[in-house]
C-alpha cells in the first residue's frame, strides 16, 4: 500500500522515528496503546478518504479554555445566560461585552501540534473533510481550509439586517460594532442555544462522513446531536472509527480503537 511516497507493510517494520515515539508513549508514559496506534496508522495508509470530527480537547492543549461551567464564568454570568438570540436582543452591549472577554483570551492562543497533523492530513488525502465544533480558529490558522466550523466561527461577525458575513479580528472589538455595508448592528457569527445549525454545514458533513474510509474523532465525547449522530453515520456506511481523548469512550459500539491521552501527543504520531 502507498502512503506519503513510500511503502507501508502490514506486520512488518515501521520507520525508527514512528518505532522510538510508540515504545515512549506505550512504555515510558503508559498513556497510549501502541498496538491501537499501529493499528490506526496501518489504516490511514490504506485510505482513499478521511473525515475528522474535533472538540473542545485538541484546543485545550493550546490553552484555550471551554467557557463552559467555571471557565465560562463572566461579571457572575453563565456561557447559558449570555450566548442566546434572546440576551443579544435584550442587551446586546453586555453580550458583545462577554465576546470581547473570549476573543481577547483567544488571541493569544496558537495552534498545537495536533491542529498541525490534522491540517497535514488535509494535504496528505486528496478526499479530506474536517468538522470542527470549536469556534476559536485554530484550524484555520493551522492551514486547514476543508472544513465545517459547525458552531461558527469568533473572529466572524453576521449582520443582523442583511447577513453579511465579515471575518474580523480586532480586539477588542469597538462596541456596538455594524456592519461594513448597511451600518446596522452586527453580531457574532456563532451558533447560539436555541439555533440550528446550518444546513450547508451539515449536508457537507454528512457527505464526507459517510464515503469515507477512516474517521477521527479528537477531543471531544461527541454526545450531544447533531455531533452524536457522526460516528455512526460513518460506521453505518463502513468507516473504521477512531477516537482520540483523554476520557474512555462513550460509544464502544461504534468506535474501533480508541486512543486515550492528549491530541497534541498521539495526532501527530499517526502521520509517522
Amino acid at each position: 500500500m502507498e502512503a506519503g511516497g513510500y511503502q507501508i507493510h502490514l506486520n512488518l517494520s515501521l520507520n525508527l522515528n514512528l518505532l522510538c515515539a510508540l515504545l515512549y508513549h506505550a512504555f515510558l508514559k503508559n498513556e497510549v496503546s501502541m498496538a491501537g496506534i499501529l493499528e490506526v496508522t496501518t489504516r490511514l495508509a490504506a485510505a482513499r478518504s478521511v473525515a475528522v470530527l474535533t472538540g473542545a480537547g485538541i484546543s485545550a492543549d493550546s490553552g484555550v479554555p471551554t467557557f463552559r461551567g467555571a471557565d465560562g464564568l463572566w461579571r457572575n454570568f453563565r456561557a447559558e445566560d449570555l450566548a442566546t438570540p434572546e440576551a443579544f436582543e435584550r442587551d446586546p452591549r453586555l453580550v458583545w461585552e462577554w465576546y470581547n472577554w473570549r476573543r481577547e483570551l483567544i488571541a493569544t492562543k496558537k495552534p498545537n501540534p495536533a491542529h498541525d497533523a490534522v491540517a497535514a492530513m488535509e494535504r496528505r488525502f486528496s478526499r479530506f473533510w474536517l468538522i470542527t465544533q470549536n469556534v476559536d480558529g485554530l484550524h484555520r490558522d493551522a492551514g486547514s481550509t476543508k472544513l465545517s466550523e459547525i458552531h461558527g466561527n469568533i473572529w466572524k461577525v453576521r449582520c443582523t439586517a442583511c447577513g453579511r458575513i465579515d471575518d474580523n479580528r480586532q480586539v477588542p472589538i469597538p462596541i456596538l460594532p455594524t456592519c461594513t455595508i448597511c451600518h446596522k448592528l452586527v453580531r457574532p457569527h456563532i451558533v447560539w442555544f436555541g439555533e440550528s445549525l446550518a444546513t450547508e454545514d451539515l449536508a457537507k458533513s454528512y457527505e464526507a462522513l459517510e464515503s469515507c474510509d477512516v474517521m477521527l474523532i479528537i477531543g471531544t465525547s461527541g454526545v450531544v446531536y447533531p455531533a452524536a449522530s457522526f460516528a455512526p453515520a460513518a460506521k453505518s456506511a463502513g468507516a473504521f472509527v477512531v477516537e482520540i481523548n483523554l476520557d474512555t469512550s462513550p460509544s464502544p459500539g461504534v468506535v474501533d480503537v480508541a486512543l486515550q491521552g492528549r491530541a497534541k501527543d498521539i495526532v501527530p504520531l499517526l502521520l509517522s
